[in-house]
């Protein structure tokens, strides 16, 4: 390693600085209907997580998680959880900087998220919702491959006729 290399990595600095609950939305619009039907759930699970810079090398990661349970064709419940944390990211090149955001911060906040999406449904007097573990990496690596198609698409869109 070079001199020059260990004073970079020296320089980084990543740290946690808070979790928070942004917003929080509970749903059960067909109640108390809903609870004389068998309880045989379609659920949806949707996930999206969002970065913004604050300041001084603070940034904000919130992960948005809904939940949809449907009993045929009435939705049962919807739960909707913005869970942020707010994170140091100090000294760290482009590349890693975006996995730290779009996969490392998110596998922080998804256990907060995932308790209260389960007391919430549970003081809905619904069955437990226990979301199974996600793997972040794997959605970072699907969004960034879904990043270069577009872009490689977005390309061959703008070449000049004749010349694909």
């Amino acid at each position: 390693m070079t001199e020059n290399a260990a004073t970079n990595e020296a320089s980084r600095e990543f740290g946690l600085q808070r979790i928070y609950t942004k917003d929080i939305s509970f749903e059960t619009p067909n109640s108390p209907a809903v609870f004389t039907e068998k309880w045989e759930p379609d659920t949806n699970l949707n996930l999206n997580s969002n970065v913004s810079a604050l300041s001084n090398d603070l940034y904000e990661v919130v992960l948005t998680i809904t939940v949809t349970a449907k009993v045929g064709d009435k939705t049962a419940y919807l739960v909707e959880v913005q869970q942020a944390g707010i994170f140091l990211a100090r000294g760290f090149p482009d590349q890693e900087m975006g996995h730290m955001m779009g996969s490392y911060c998110p596998s922080i906040l998804f256990p907060y998220a995932r308790e209260v999406i389960s007391d919430l449904v549970s003081k809905g007097s619904f069955p437990q919702m226990l979301l199974t573990p996600v793997n972040f990496d794997a959605l970072y690596a699907q969004h960034l491959q879904e990043q270069q198609n577009q872009a490689a698409q977005a390309a061959g869109q703008s070449a000049p006729e004749g010349t694909h």
